[in-house]
């Protein structure tokens, strides 16, 4: 765990807060210190000068490994930030909020991401993710959409909200970057899950049972909402239990992850991978993986139909390049029935794909992790329906199939294979892996890079054994970190 050191220009700033509060003087005499703990710096120094006391706090704070916020590339970001594009982005999120007189200009104030206005929460929460300091502040002029962000010390705050930025400053250095405390953890986790998902990868169960057995590796992990994980860098992994897309928060903290160096599952390049079916096509033809018939179409002309239907027969399954839990996914009877579902799709997207269809009774879902099969399970087509979802369903107990989880040494030789073939061309992460299986024959359909891993279901043949599999791999490569 870490401790966490409050630097500030004056020493009596922070009396009476409780907080580990050194003047900037201090903090370059006395550190680093010989053993000392993993070390977190709220820099509160004026920021503003290049190569003011400020900028040198974070500077040395790098070069000492400690964690500084904000960090010398953030305090150069915002000082030189010129990118209008980028803030334009970053106002577009703000686009149904609109009840702002078109001649005042507004004065926001951002602590520590939070706001008191909770209109502009989610502005806040943007620009904290995108530029991580203790106090921002936000001018927004008439015209909308041209706005400054400017970095501020306490000291440059009004008087009146001196005394809301210190609060806010508690509430998070107790709630955010909590103080260390003994423990026999050698590394800490974050849990990413949406407990409000309507098709989370795991249920609350499993959630637990997946905190528990890292703590039995050495892992202590806690269960965060996305909108909480405020500094991804106080923890040694990350853990995504939430759906994943590119083109979503999930992938950003993927990233951010891997940048900072925690063991991270899923990682950025499985989601990337995973996500895309294109990808996924493009990968299991050229490595010849066993797979479904696959055409890849930019338009709906009648040329393009001809072709498909020179190569593919009725009925066929039309896909979104991005899908989860069979949204996204189609199957057409006939000529007009396509092109109208292909128009549909490609409204949305440059690319779709068209496949030929395979029914079967059951999906075989093979869980693989680094390589190696954990679980399997029989995932059966929901009640008259051809898919295991059937999200048009009023009937809550038709809405999904039955499953059948097995030993993976009951899996027949060609799906185990297939599977972990096709998981060799995406990375070396926990997948699932959905297999067709007709005769001899099997079809790979795609690999997940966010399986599904639910209490009774995945995990009703290994029970705990398939959480403390999982958790064995972070501790093992958290150890292999260490040494490398």
């Amino acid at each position: 765990m870490f401790t966490t050191l409050v630097v500030t220009d004056s020493e009596t700033e922070l009396s009476g807060l409780d907080l580990k509060a050194i003047p900037f003087e201090q903090y370059l005499a006395d550190y680093p210190k010989l053993g000392e703990p993993k070390t977190r710096i709220i820099n509160l120094c004026d920021t503003e000068r290049y190569l003011s006391r400020g900028y040198y706090c974070s500077l040395l704070a790098e070069s000492r490994k400690h964690q500084a916020l904000p960090s010398v590339n953030t305090i150069n970001d915002l000082r030189q930030l010129e990118d209008a594009d980028e803030l334009r982005q970053l106002w577009s999120i703000l686009a149904p909020l609109a009840q702002q007189d078109d001649k005042t200009t507004k004065h926001l104030f951002i602590y520590f991401g939070q706001v008191d206005d909770q209109a502009w929460q989610p502005l806040a929460r943007a620009l904290f993710e995108r530029f991580p300091a203790p106090a921002l502040k936000v001018i927004l002029p008439g015209k909308r959409r041209a706005f400054a962000v400017e970095n501020l010390s306490p000291g440059e705050l009004p008087k009146e909200q001196r005394k809301v930025f210190y609060q806010k400053l508690k509430t998070f250095t107790e709630k955010v970057w909590r103080s260390p405390k003994q423990r026999k953890y050698r590394w800490d986790m974050a849990v990413l899950y949406d407990p409000e998902e309507a098709m989370a990868p795991s249920d609350a169960e499993a959630i637990q049972r997946f905190i528990r057995a890292a703590a039995k590796v050495g892992i202590e992990a806690e269960a965060i909402r996305s909108r909480d994980m405020v500094n991804l860098a106080q923890y040694d992994a990350l853990f995504i239990r939430e759906t994943t897309s590119i083109d979503h928060l999930t992938y950003r903290l993927a990233r951010k992850a891997e940048k900072e160096g925690l063991v991270t599952i899923d990682d950025p390049t499985s989601i990337l991978r995973c996500c895309n079916k294109i990808f996924l096509q493009d990968a299991f033809s050229y490595n010849k993986v066993s797979a479904p018939h696959t055409l890849v179409v930019a338009d709906a002309s009648e040329t393009t139909l001809e072709r498909i239907e020179s190569e593919l027969v009725y009925p066929m399954v039309l896909k979104m390049p991005e899908s989860s839990f069979s949204t996204g996914v189609f199957k057409v009877k006939d000529r007009a029935d396509l092109e109208t579902k292909l128009q549909s799709m490609l409204e949305e997207s440059s690319l779709a794909l068209v496949q030929e269809y395979l029914y079967t009774d059951y999906d075989w879902r093979i869980g693989v992790l680094n390589g190696r099969a954990i679980y399997a399970c029989k995932y059966f087509m929901a009640r008259g329906h051809w898919q295991i979802y059937n999200h048009a369903s009023t009937q809550p107990r038709n809405q999904s199939g039955g499953f059948e989880t097995i030993a993976t040494f009951e899996v027949p030789r060609v799906v185990l294979k297939a599977a972990l073939k096709a998981c060799s061309v995406i990375g070396k992460g926990l997948y699932g892996v959905d297999i067709k299986q007709q005769g001899k024959q099997v079809y790979v359909i795609e690999v997940n890079d966010n399986p599904s891993i639910e209490h009774r279901v995945e995990d009703r043949y290994l029970g705990d054994e398939l959480y403390m599999m999982i958790m064995q791999e972070f501790a093992d490569r958290l150890e292999q970190r260490g040494r490398s």
